[in-house]
């Protein structure tokens, strides 16, 4: 006898990468998830519906009614229940259909419930994981100090997520794709040697120097220091130590100065990312959330511009399939790593 697959094996296509599944991803900025309203995303090829109920609990699931596979996304909430737009069965906060409009005096078999995730809220961003998730969301330090300013940037389409991250951690494009913003285009700087340590929170860099004519959204030069972090293969951070490059600047800028930036990566598919940064920054006078934006903005069309062309579409995750530096020397390590995790989605090798 053949066996009758689960509608979840039925939906289990895409992404088969443990270290993906059970991991968690960015899908919403918590703004966008309002209660009384459905807000549809893909996370890795799946279609999912994302709903606040009227505890303000958001909550992920598969965009598809268990009766007959119609888009919830499509219906309603009512009474603080998802309707289908279908046959109108109703779904309370914890999945359960709890009436039938059809027979609504016989009560809805058990099974009858919706397909959920594991869904989290944190630095402003709605998290969800598609299997069971192996590690806590990546550590923000800053987003609960407040000393800083935090700021929530994007979304940025990209094509490849992992092109993204492995952009958003290479210091060496700065003169060439963001000339007097992050670089200076006729005196790029040299990137002398940096260490590169993994972790249980993945990869951590030493500090790397670079000059930066408009370095932070004082629109200010700067002399900045980098140090980066890789912390999942769609999430990644640095804290940027900035010193004003003019001494004689009105501006008084202090040792404590720091740029901080938290960077993820939605994969929708293998060839099309959202990104979603959070911002975090100490120094005086404070920008404004628009002043941080317009340089993020900047930055992003800048990046998405060059890294889109990249080709192979798909990173190589196999060393051997592309030249590397002593400059590409985090790049290396990150995709080291990748491969090591067993992440094959969304790569050239497969």
């Amino acid at each position: 006898m053949t066996a009758i697959p689960s509608t979840s094996a039925l939906l289990a296509g895409g992404c088969h990468d443990a270290a993906l599944l059970n991991d968690w991803h960015v899908v919403a900025v918590s703004a966008d998830i309002v209660a009384g309203q459905l807000y549809p995303l893909t996370l890795l090829e799946r279609d999912l519906v994302a709903w606040r109920d009227e505890s303000g609990v958001a909550h992920v699931w598969e965009d598809l009614c268990i009766h007959r596979g119609s888009r919830l996304s499509l219906g309603q909430i009512h009474n603080d229940k998802v309707v289908c737009p279908y046959h109108g069965w109703n779904y309370d906060r914890t999945a359960q259909c709890v009436l039938i409009p059809a027979a609504p005096s016989e009560t809805p078999p058990k099974k009858a419930r919706a397909i959920t995730h594991q869904t989290r809220e944190r630095y402003g961003l709605v998290w969800a994981s598609l299997g069971t998730p192996e590690h806590d969301i990546p550590a923000y330090p800053e987003w609960d100090d407040p000393s800083y300013k935090k700021v929530i940037c994007g979304p940025y389409t990209f094509r490849s997520g992992y092109r993204a991250v492995e952009n958003f951690f290479d210091p060496t494009h700065f003169p060439f794709v963001h000339p007097g913003v992050n670089g200076i285009l006729d005196q790029p700087d040299p990137i002398p040697p940096y260490d590169v340590q993994e972790g249980p929170e993945g990869l951590a860099t030493s500090e790397v120097r670079v000059t930066q004519p408009y370095g932070d959204p004082r629109n200010i030069p700067v002399i900045a220091y980098y140090a980066y972090k890789c912390l999942r293969p769609l999430v990644s951070y640095f804290k940027k130590r900035v010193v004003i490059a003019d001494p004689a600047s009105p501006l008084q800028g202090s040792p404590d100065d720091r740029f901080c930036t938290f960077f993820t990566a939605q994969m929708v598919s293998p060839t099309e990312s959202i990104v979603r940064i959070v911002c975090a920054m100490n120094f005086d006078p404070e920008p404004t959330d628009a002043e941080v934006r317009a340089r993020q903005d900047l930055v992003y069309a800048q990046d998405s511009g060059i890294v889109d062309t990249q080709r192979p579409e798909r990173i190589p995750v196999d060393l051997r399939l592309d030249f590397h530096h002593r400059t590409d020397l985090l790049s290396v390590k990150y995709r080291a790593w990748m491969r090591d995790l067993g992440v094959t989605y969304g790569t050239a090798d497969v």
